[in-house]
């Protein structure tokens, strides 16, 4: 047979070569994600700063937008479905800050407080509820979640790796769960510095639900940040996953708690 009969099948075999040698950037991307059911508690990179707020939609949670989108900062609202009120009853806040590109996340459909003792089958409850919830308000549902009272042992880690979230705590405490004055828990931001002690970003814990919170202590973390040249940016970003917050849902139901 002549040579020239090898050619084209030469030429493809080459093809799928070359092919194979060219890195897939979306296969890439997939497996550098954070992984779900993995506890992360601070950025992947230097220079970032996540300011995350727990337990809301609360009363104070447009406001809490308002002054962040005033000061070009992103953050994450690790929402529940009814502990300040049903969810439903505050969609407006909801969408505002998804909208307004803040990353929306979960913190359970009640906030219990024995999380770390439930079921898979419980957990899922808590989860899906709040998922359906937000699909009908934002038309998708997150993938971050940050468990009540940060408790991340007995099945949660199974739950949510079956039901694809990433879990998420935190590296400076403001405390203000625990009566700290807004100067107390401002401290523990400027004592822990800029970046953790191996050099990265950190998330924060901080509560939408008081007042003194959003109005005083937000816009003194944002001055601290901008004072040391950190981008105020969500959890998915300073964790390298900016396109990952959300994944495709099913909603429906009575739109009620």
């Amino acid at each position: 047979m002549h040579l020239s009969s090898f050619l084209p099948s030469l030429l493809a075999l080459s093809g799928m070569a070359a092919a194979l040698a060219i890195p897939d950037p979306f296969l890439e991307a997939r497996q550098s994600s954070p992984a779900a059911g993995v506890v992360y508690t601070k950025c992947t990179k230097p220079g970032l700063f996540a300011l995350a707020f727990d337990d809301g939609p609360g009363p104070y949670t447009q406001e809490l937008i308002n002054t962040l989108n005033a000061a070009g900062a992103k953050a994450t609202f690790f929402f529940t479905g009814t502990l300040y009120g049903c969810i439903y009853d505050r969609a407006a806040a909801v969408k505002a800050a998804y909208s307004s590109g803040h990353q929306v996340a979960s913190h359970t459909w009640t906030h219990p407080q024995t999380l770390d003792s439930m079921s898979v089958a419980q957990l899922t409850t808590e989860m899906q509820k709040l998922e359906i919830a937000l699909v009908n308000i934002i038309g998708v549902k997150p993938t971050y979640m940050r468990p009540p009272y940060l408790k991340t042992g007995g099945n949660v880690p199974t739950a949510m790796r079956n039901l694809g979230y990433r879990m998420i705590t935190d590296s400076v405490d403001s405390q203000d769960w625990n009566g700290l004055s807004v100067s107390q828990s401002e401290q523990r931001f400027k004592s822990a510095g800029p970046k953790t002690p191996d050099g990265f970003g950190h998330i924060s814990l901080l509560h939408e639900t008081y007042a003194n919170t959003v109005r005083d202590l937000v816009p003194r973390l944002i001055t601290w940040a901008k004072q040391n040249n950190l981008k105020m940016v969500t959890v998915a970003e300073c964790l390298g996953d900016a396109n990952g917050a959300y994944a495709k849902g099913t909603g429906g139901g009575a739109q009620k708690c």
